[in-house]
């Protein structure tokens, strides 16, 4: 069974990163960055569209 990962990337800082859809909010909920601490709406900081649809899949 292959596991799902959304591919992240910080609007502030430009770090990038994967996570497991059920391991992040609701695409509308705020999510924050660990590096620098940017706050914005999850979708925010998917990476591509199919990024959001995949989170949006999940949740």
């Amino acid at each position: 069974m292959n596991e799902t990962f959304v591919r992240l990337l910080c609007p502030g800082c430009q770090k990038t990163w994967e996570r497991k859809p059920n391991e992040l909010p609701a695409h509308t909920e705020q999510f924050g960055c660990d590096s620098c601490a940017t706050e914005r709406r999850t979708a925010e900081f998917t990476r591509t569209d199919h990024d959001l649809d995949v989170l949006k899949q999940f949740q």
